[in-house]
């Protein structure tokens, strides 16, 4: 079987997959994940496997052309040939006698910088794992490694593929799992050995998992209404601190540290497309004070909010 730097190509490159090409997403923001979802006609005798890969990219030359980036392939979406994206039937699988539905080929791509990697880099007290040089690119090395897709990733990638959001909702939902792809990304490269995490035997309890799910959720829901962790602990009926423990295991990161990712990567979009005054995007991300977001802004994104107005 082909390895998934050739099945992913092969997609892209050959012409008559051009003339398949049904639609693309594209989305190009400095300092942000960079991505694009294209959907082709599935060729009849397609019998490839879906397919992941994780490629590191290292120049000595400068930070600026480091890069990794996730892509898949991944086939048995439906869709309808009329309608494309609005078709609610074929997305509930519905549309068994359907003339118009099409089966498709999706491929995606995640490209994440040296920017937006470095704030997940925390500082340790122990020696640097293999995680931290590759998120860090200090592994002086390009390589690629093919991921399986398990479970958890595929609910990602169907849901990116699937879901109803547009404009400001969508770039919050979108901006939110792709932290996910990175983080079972790693996961499978590297081993769950290295992830931090802590051991939280209440979440073996599949009842709890869905609480801490469903908090993430409303933290991407109010990325313009600040909610504390005691609110958040309430609105899922959980312990304050078995939610911090079983996010941070579950999702690799503080509640604190995800939210404020968020409103950030957010906050790049609304100006950087939306041409939104730093006053406005400082207003509906719930700031009080435009020097506290400002701060906040430069923290995550290394620059100040009015840079980014002018690229």
């Amino acid at each position: 079987m082909l390895q998934a730097t050739a099945i992913i190509d092969a997609i892209i490159e050959r012409p008559e997959m051009h003339q398949q090409l049904v639609s693309e997403i594209t989305h190009q923001i400095p300092g942000s994940v960079q991505y694009s979802m294209r959907r082709f006609i599935r060729p009849q005798n397609w019998m490839q496997e879906d397919t992941g890969m994780l490629k590191y990219h290292y120049e000595t030359s400068g930070s600026e052309r480091n890069y990794l980036e996730l892509r898949f392939c991944v086939s048995g979406q439906v869709y309808c040939k009329e309608h494309i994206d609005d078709c609610k039937r074929c997305k509930a699988h519905e549309s068994t006698n359907c003339h118009e539905k099409i089966e498709s080929i999706n491929v995606l791509s995640f490209i994440f910088s040296n920017a937006v990697l470095s704030q997940f880099i925390k500082l340790r007290s122990t020696s640097d794992t293999f995680t931290d040089s590759v998120l860090s690119f200090r592994h002086v090395s390009s390589f690629s490694k093919i991921l399986p897709i398990c479970n958890k990733t595929r609910s990602v990638l169907e849901g990116l593929l699937n879901h109803n959001y547009t404009d400001t909702l969508e770039n919050i939902y979108v901006n939110a799992q792709t932290q996910m792809l990175l983080l079972y990304g790693l996961e499978c490269m590297l081993g769950e050995k290295e992830i931090d995490t802590v051991t939280c035997k209440f979440l073996a309890n599949e009842a709890d998992r869905d609480k801490v799910i469903k908090a993430r959720e409303i933290l991407i829901q109010h990325i313009g209404e600040p909610i504390t962790i005691k609110e958040l602990s309430r609105k899922v009926a959980i312990n304050e601190c078995y939610l911090k423990k079983g996010f941070k295991e579950m999702f690799g990161t503080t509640i604190f540290d995800f939210y404020q990712s968020q409103r950030m990567e957010h906050a790049k979009y609304l100006l950087y497309e939306k041409g939104m005054s730093v006053t406005d995007v400082a207003l509906l991300l719930g700031y009080s004070s435009i020097s506290h977001f400002s701060t906040a802004f430069k923290k995550h994104t290394g620059l100040k909010p009015c840079e980014l107005l002018f690229r």
